[in-house]
């Protein structure tokens, strides 16, 4: 695989969140225009990879251009697949905890998440100037970060209603198998989660649905929600994934972004 490295970032933009445009500006980015090599290759702004320390930094620093903003208020956070939300509420001063998720109502902050497999999700509301990313694999998205990261936007007088939320690229279905304890653990919390999984070609094994479920899970919380329908695993020319690099035994992954800001003006 050869990715260019000698372009500029072009990330994918999501039709829903694009009309919103440029009150709310957003990016679903790949791993097209960094500066990383090897395993690496791309735009990896993984800060928790063995990448070096100096081309991750570089390559944060092109999403915040990209934005026509300092990598000084990109926002990430240490995730850990929990349903923590982090509420930004001073632009010089940007936290870095352990959260899946942020908010904000400032503008010219970029909330950013970063994923491998795992769904990214950018949230807006357009009225009340009201933005959210959230970072959604298989536990976070059952333990709730999606519902947390409504409700935490709701605290800054977002209404739900007016919400749209667009699930970026994350591993799909075909790529996604399983066994009989995640399975097990999906439907000792709701039978009604079967229709996530279909039987795979391993004996107890399934494949499972994410994409379907963050989706599914959005629309219940009451928002408008829609999926890019790309999936991370296959396309190895735009994405990272972690599934492939541990099928293939390798050391390590990059992580690609999606990110979302309020327009200044």
């Amino acid at each position: 695989m050869t990715a260019d490295t000698r372009t500029t970032p072009n990330p994918i933009l999501a039709p829903a969140l694009e009309a919103l445009s440029p009150a709310i500006r957003h990016g679903f980015f790949t791993r097209e225009g960094g500066v990383s090599q090897g395993l690496y290759e791309g735009l990896n702004v993984g800060l928790g990879s063995s990448d070096e320390r100096g081309l991750v930094e570089e390559n944060r620093r092109r999403v915040a251009h990209w934005f026509g903003l300092p990598v000084e208020r990109l926002a990430t956070q240490h995730q850990v697949h929990s349903p923590d939300v982090v509420t930004v509420l001073d632009a010089e001063d940007l936290p870095r905890r352990q959260a899946d998720a942020m908010v904000t109502a400032l503008p010219g902050v970029i909330l950013g998440v970063l994923t491998a497999d795992c769904g990214p999700i950018l949230f807006a509301e357009r009225q009340a100037r009201v933005i959210g990313a959230a970072h959604a694999g298989w536990k976070g998205a059952l333990d709730g970060v999606l519902e947390a990261t409504i409700d935490s936007m709701e605290a800054l007088g977002a209404r739900r209603e007016n919400i749209i939320a667009v699930l970026g690229p994350s591993i799909a279905q075909p790529d996604y198998e399983i066994g009989p304890e995640f399975y097990d653990r999906f439907l000792a919390r709701d039978a009604a989660y079967v229709r996530y999984f279909t039987p795979s070609e391993r004996e107890h094994h399934f494949l499972f649905d994410l994409q379907a479920l963050t989706v599914d899970r959005l629309k219940a919380a009451g928002v408008e929600a829609s999926s890019l329908g790309l999936s991370t695993y296959p396309d190895e020319r735009r994405f990272f994934s972690y599934r492939r690099t541990t099928h293939r035994a390798e050391p390590d992954y990059g992580r690609q972004i999606s990110a979302i800001v309020i327009g200044e003006n």
